[in-house]
């Protein structure tokens, strides 16, 4: 799939996916507002009916035309005028009865307005099994009123469930579709990332491998010539090329072979102790004696006397190889490094300081994955298969180290090894 069709895919889904969102917000907020509008009508008819049916009682049924019965103070709250007096039990029975008939299936809590007192008397909360307890809810005074309750439903949240459950239902569908379709697109373009770095890794090892083998191949024909014995000198120069080129192809092989190693089977360390700062020592005077280390200035810093760690002295040594290398093959200049042993509170700090190219921070979280590379347009400069980091990673990662990669503000980069004390 081309970035371009990728792309375009990526911007339709993502249009796609608001869009939806939005009409579902729509719907839901529409239904919202209908079943509030439902509600309150059907609170409003059936305090009425209560009303209505405590006048019919006291036989007073004459003024119900006079008065406005029911007055919604909120959508949780209502006071109902009645104009008679009021007797609890007749109203809990009347509330309950006339609510259930109007499918208002929710606890609610009322009080009774005493003319005597100038107040309402306790409020009363009635739970669905129709058990009763008291409420420290405080309905409002209303002058214009002699005798009337107040009624306030402090859970609304099953009768909107019920009202709007297949708009839940719809939404946890489209968010589980939405889901699958973005973990889809990630595969997608997962795979392409994968695909793109097979692609360079094998373009790399081909180079790799084909390089050394040509020089291989043209020096054995040369001497192959019996003319190529008249002159020592040349013949010399062609067998040094094929044990160059043949060092080189043997090591790009075992890197190959080293990482299918790894890959198999869980890395198992040798531990023993170790003296960092003995170690590096021996480790530069390596790298120095390698075709990277040999125009390159390394210098070590420390003001630590010693500093003991456990340790695979193997898996150690390649590690800092690595790290040494890659700070002398990515060096437009004088490769210079700096290699900083510290001590901290609760571990030791190994730094490698170098002047190099740098590694863009959208990058640095990348570098350490196998054969990733850091883009370079079509320009190839080093050649390499993108293995050296990830195995270093493994590595720190056995012996439960850390490491992590900063700017290093005088220009290059700087891996700090973190080992705990």
């Amino acid at each position: 799939m081309k970035g371009k069709a990728l792309k375009y895919i990526i911007i339709l889904a993502t249009v796609s996916i608001v869009g939806v969102f939005l009409v579902q917000f729509a719907f839901i907020r529409s239904s919202y507002n209908l079943s509030e509008t439902q509600f309150q009508e059907s609170a409003s008819v059936a305090l009425k009916e209560v009303a209505w049916q405590i006048m019919l009682a006291t036989g007073t049924t004459e003024n119900f035309d006079s008065i406005t019965p029911v007055e919604m103070i909120s959508n949780n709250t209502y006071l109902v005028n009645v104009g008679v007096g009021i007797d609890k039990e007749l109203l809990k029975q009347n509330l309950t009865t006339q609510l259930k008939r109007h499918d208002i299936y929710f606890d609610y809590e009322f009080s009774i307005y005493s003319p005597g007192q100038e107040q309402m008397d306790e409020t009363t909360l009635v739970r669905m099994d129709e058990n009763e307890e008291p409420s420290d809810f405080e309905f409002p005074l209303n002058e214009q009123y002699t005798n009337y309750f107040g009624i306030h439903f402090p859970d609304r949240s099953s009768y909107f469930f019920n009202q709007l459950s297949i708009w839940y239902f719809l939404t946890a569908l489209l968010m589980l579709v939405i889901f699958f379709f973005g973990y889809t697109l990630w595969v997608i373009i997962r795979q392409r990332q994968l695909s793109e770095i097979q692609k360079n890794f094998i373009n790399n090892l081909t180079h790799e491998l084909k390089t050394p083998i040509s020089s291989i191949a043209l020096a054995a024909n040369v001497i192959n010539d019996e003319k190529i014995l008249k002159s020592p000198e040349r013949l010399f120069n062609y067998t040094h090329i094929i044990q160059e080129q043949t060092t080189r192809l043997s090591k790009n092989v075992e890197k190959v072979l080293n990482l299918a190693s790894i890959e198999k089977s869980r890395i198992l360390l040798s531990l023993e102790e170790v003296d960092v700062i003995e170690f590096i020592h021996e480790a530069n005077e390596h790298f120095k004696e390698s075709k990277a280390g040999q125009n390159a200035k390394v210098k070590i810093e420390t003001k630590l006397s010693e500093c003991m760690v456990r340790a695979d002295r193997f898996h150690f040594a390649n590690l800092v190889s690595n790290i040494l290398e890659n700070a002398a093959k990515y060096c437009d200049k004088e490769p210079e490094i700096k290699i900083e042993l510290l001590k901290k509170q609760h571990a030791y700090e190994l730094n490698f300081i170098d002047n190099g190219i740098g590694i863009p921070r959208e990058h640095r979280k990348q570098i350490f994955k196998k054969f990733y590379r850091v883009p370079t347009g079509n320009v190839h400069n080093v050649k390499g298969f993108g293995l050296g980091l990830d195995y270093v990673y493994k590595i720190v990662k056995a012996h439960y180290w850390r490491i992590k990669v900063n700017d290093n503000p005088k220009g290059g980069s700087i891996f700090s090894l973190t080992i705990p004390k």
